[in-house]
C-alpha cells in the first residue's frame, strides 16, 4: 500500500517552480529580443538632420541614461523571473536528497564478490572502530549519530550473513523485510498545516472566486466592446453616421475627434485646461473662422468639451505645427497621434465597405497628412515637407533666397530618400486564359517602383559608376518570371538583392518611425465608386537603373463582371506618409463572351465545369440555358448484340 507525504524539505516543489517558470519566461525572452533576419533586403533611411535628430532622441528615449534607465514592465518582469530562476535552480542543485536504494555492501565497505569469511572479518575490524564505546567524539559528531551508524553497519553485516535477514533483503530489498512505498507530493507542509488553513484557503478564494471571473469577464465584455478592428463599438456606430460619400478630408478629421477612445485619457488638471485654453486661443487665431465652425459641429455632436476635444484640439495644434511647451501635453499629444493610425484604418473598413470612392481616398491621405504634420488645404503642402519648412511653400522660398546650405543640403538628402511610386505596368491576367470571360477570377498585376527626384543607383552606393554595368532586358526571362508570379499563391513578388527598400521615411515630426506604405485602389470614376477593396503594399523598390528588372510586382484578386463589355477604370496608389505623390493610371478591362475561345480552349473549358446531362447538377443547368455534357448513345452494334443476347435468354428459359 502507497503512502503518500508531503515534501519536508521542499525539494520537490522546487523543481515544480522551476519548470513553470522556464516555461513562461523562454517565449517572453525570445519574443523580446529582436533578430534581424539574415540576407534581408538592405533599407534606406532620411538623412536629413532632423530625421536623423528624432532617431538619436528616440534611441536615447528607449535607451534611457545611467542614473535613470528606461526599464520597462516586461523587462523588469523577465530579469527578475529570470533572476529568481537561477537561485532556485541553485538552490535544487545544491541540496542532497537522500534516495539511494539500500546496499549493504555500499555501507560495509567491501566489494559484492566478498565471501562470507571476509565479510565476518571485515565487520570485526568495523566494530572495533565504530562501536558506540569505542568512538570519541569530535566536531559534529553526537551520541545518537554514532549509534545509528553502528546499526547501519549490524544490519548490513546481518542481511549479508544471516539467513532470515538476507532472504528479507533478497526478497524486498530491505533487511527488514517489505516496506511501505513512500511518494512524496510537491508541496511543502507548510500550506496543509492546520494553523494555515484559513491563509490557503482566502488565497484559493479571491484567486478562483474574484480573480478568475474577473480576468474572464474583463475578457469578455472587452471583447464586446471592441470590434474586430480593436475599436470601441461606439466609435464604429459614429463613423457610421459621420460620412457620407461625399466627405472630404476635414469631415474625416472631424470624425475621429469624436472617437471614444480619447474619453480614455486622464481628465484635464488646472494647470493643463490653463494650457489647453492657451493652445485652442492659438489654434482660433491660426484658423479663424474654420476653427468656430470646427467647435460648433463637435459641439453639435457630441454636446459638450470633454477629453475628446482635447485630444482634436492636439491633432490640429499638431497639423499646425504649433510648439508644446509642457511636458504632460506633449505626452498626450504623442498618445493622440499614436492611437490615430488605428482609428483611420478601421475607418478605412467601414468606407471599403459601402464602395464609397472619395471618403475612402480622403481617409489614406490623411494618414500622410499626419505624418508630415500638415493641415490639410494649406497652400504648398507637398512643399512643406521638406526640411527648412516649419508651415508652407513660402518657408521653402526664403530659404533658398538666403542660400542657407544646410537646408539646401538637407532638402537633397530628403528627395534623395522620397517616396514618389510609380506605375511601371498594370494589367489584368486570367491565368491560363487568353482573355477574360464573365465571372471569371481576375488578378489585377502592378509592378511599381519608388523613383525619387534625385535617386541614387545600388552601383553609385558601392561608388560603381560604370554605365556598362548596367545588364540588357531578357524578354523571355522576364515574361517567364511574370508567369510565375501569377501562378505563385503569394500576392507579393521576392525581391532578390540588390534591391533596396525604404525602410524609415522622412517624417520628422512624427513621435515614431513611420514605414512608408502604399494603398492600391481601383475604382470606377463614372460612378465614383471602389470596384473591389483596396489593398495595402509595403516595400517598394527603388528604381536603379544599374538593374534590369527594378520593380516590384503586386496582383490584387478579384472576380470578372457578370456580364460583358469594356470597363474603363483607374488604378490609383496613395501614399500614407507623403503629400500629392500620388500615382494614378487608366486601365480597360474587356470581358468577352465565352464563345471568344478556340476550339481547344472551348473543350479544355467543357472538360473542366461542364456538368453530365444526366446528373441533377446537369438537369438545373440545361433548366438555365447552359450547357452541359451530352449522354453518349448507344451504337447499333451493341444494340443489336444486347436484342441478340435477351432472344437466347428468352428462347433458353422456354425449352
Amino acid at each position: 500500500m502507497a503512502s503518500y507525504t508531503y515534501d519536508e524539505t521542499g525539494n520537490m516543489a522546487l523543481f515544480f517552480i522551476i519548470t513553470v517558470l522556464f516555461m513562461i519566461l523562454a517565449p517572453i525572452t525570445l519574443s523580446q529580443i529582436s533578430l534581424s533576419p539574415r540576407g534581408e533586403i538592405p533599407s534606406a533611411a532620411c538623412e536629413c538632420s532632423a530625421c536623423i535628430d528624432k532617431r538619436t532622441r528616440m534611441r536615447k528615449h528607449e535607451e534611457g541614461s545611467i542614473l535613470r534607465p528606461n526599464i520597462t514592465k516586461k523587462v523588469l518582469f523577465i530579469t527578475l523571473g529570470w533572476v529568481a530562476f537561477g537561485l532556485l535552480s541553485y538552490k535544487a542543485a545544491t541540496t542532497k536528497i537522500d534516495n539511494k536504494i539500500y546496499d549493504p555492501f555500499e555501507i560495509l565497505g567491501i566489494k559484492t564478490s566478498s565471501s562470507e569469511k571476509d565479510i565476518k572479518s571485515h565487520f570485526k575490524k568495523l566494530s572495533k572502530t565504530f562501536h558506540p564505546d569505542k568512538v570519541k567524539l569530535s566536531g559534529n559528531d553526537t551520541a545518537e549519530s554514532v549509534a545509528a551508524h553502528f546499526v547501519d553497519i549490524t544490519k548490513a553485516y546481518k542481511a549479508l550473513t544471516d539467513a532470515t535477514i538476507r532472504k528479507n533483503f533478497e526478497d524486498y530489498g530491505h533487511p527488514d523485510g517489505r516496506q511501505e512505498i513512500t511518494m512524496g507530493i510537491a508541496l511543502p507542509p507548510w500550506i496543509v498545516e492546520a494553523h494555515n488553513n484559513i491563509w490557503v484557503l482566502g488565497f484559493y478564494g479571491v484567486l478562483f472566486g474574484v480573480g478568475l471571473p474577473a480576468i474572464v469577464g474583463n475578457w469578455w465584455f472587452g471583447s464586446r466592446r471592441k470590434t474586430k478592428d480593436g475599436v470601441f463599438t461606439q466609435t464604429a456606430t459614429g463613423f457610421w453616421k459621420a460620412l457620407t460619400e461625399t466627405s472630404d478630408v476635414d469631415e474625416v478629421i472631424s470624425a475621429i475627434g469624436r472617437a471614444t477612445e480619447w474619453e480614455t485619457i486622464a481628465p484635464r488638471k488646472e494647470k493643463s485646461g490653463d494650457s489647453f485654453r492657451a493652445l485652442e486661443r492659438s489654434l482660433e487665431t491660426e484658423l479663424g473662422p474654420r476653427w468656430a465652425r470646427i467647435r460648433q459641429q463637435f459641439q453639435r455632436a457630441v454636446g459638450k468639451l470633454d477629453a475628446r476635444w482635447d485630444s482634436l484640439i492636439l491633432l490640429y495644434a499638431h497639423l499646425l505645427r504649433l510648439p508644446i511647451e509642457e511636458p504632460l501635453l506633449q505626452k498626450r499629444q504623442t498618445h493622440v497621434l499614436l492611437q490615430t493610425p488605428a482609428l483611420l484604418n478601421a475607418l478605412l473598413v467601414i468606407t471599403t465597405a459601402r464602395n464609397w470612392s472619395q471618403p475612402t481616398i480622403a481617409t489614406m491621405r490623411l494618414h500622410a497628412y499626419l505624418a508630415q504634420a500638415i493641415l490639410p488645404g494649406s497652400p504648398g503642402a507637398r512643399w512643406a515637407q521638406l526640411p527648412g519648412s516649419t508651415r508652407d511653400f513660402a518657408d521653402v522660398i526664403a530659404a533658398l533666397e538666403k542660400r542657407e546650405d544646410h537646408v539646401v543640403a538637407d532638402a537633397r538628402k530628403t528627395v534623395e530618400r522620397w517616396g514618389r511610386v510609380e506605375i511601371v505596368d498594370a494589367s489584368f491576367r486570367v491565368i491560363d486564359e487568353r482573355i477574360v470571360t464573365p465571372q471569371a477570377l481576375v488578378h489585377l498585376v502592378m509592378k511599381l517602383r519608388i523613383s525619387p527626384p534625385k535617386p541614387v543607383t545600388v552601383a553609385e552606393a558601392n561608388g560603381n559608376t560604370d554605365p556598362k554595368s548596367r545588364p540588357a532586358v531578357d524578354a523571355e526571362d522576364d515574361t517567364r518570371l511574370d508567369d510565375e508570379f501569377l501562378n505563385n499563391p503569394k500576392d507579393v513578388e521576392d525581391l532578390k538583392p540588390p534591391a533596396r527598400i525604404l525602410g524609415s521615411a522622412h517624417a520628422p515630426l512624427w513621435p515614431s518611425n513611420h514605414k512608408p506604405g502604399w494603398w492600391v485602389v481601383l475604382a470606377d470614376a463614372k460612378s465614383d465608386r471602389l470596384v473591389v477593396p483596396p489593398m495595402k503594399v509595403t516595400d517598394v523598390p527603388f528604381a536603379d537603373p544599374a538593374r534590369a528588372r527594378d520593380y516590384r510586382s503586386y496582383k490584387l484578386k478579384f472576380q470578372a463582371p457578370p456580364g460583358t463589355g469594356l470597363f474603363t477604370w483607374r488604378v490609383i496608389v496613395v501614399s500614407d506618409t507623403y503629400i500629392g505623390e500620388d500615382a494614378a493610371k487608366d486601365i480597360q478591362l474587356r470581358v468577352e463572351e465565352f464563345t471568344a475561345l478556340n476550339a481547344d480552349e472551348q473543350h479544355k473549358e467543357d472538360e473542366i465545369s461542364d456538368p453530365e446531362e444526366d446528373s441533377l447538377a446537369g438537369q438545373m443547368a440545361a433548366m438555365r440555358g447552359g450547357s452541359v455534357k451530352k449522354r453518349k448513345e448507344e451504337s447499333d452494334d451493341e444494340s443489336s448484340t444486347d436484342d441478340e443476347a435477351a432472344a437466347n435468354d428468352s428462347s433458353s428459359d422456354s425449352d
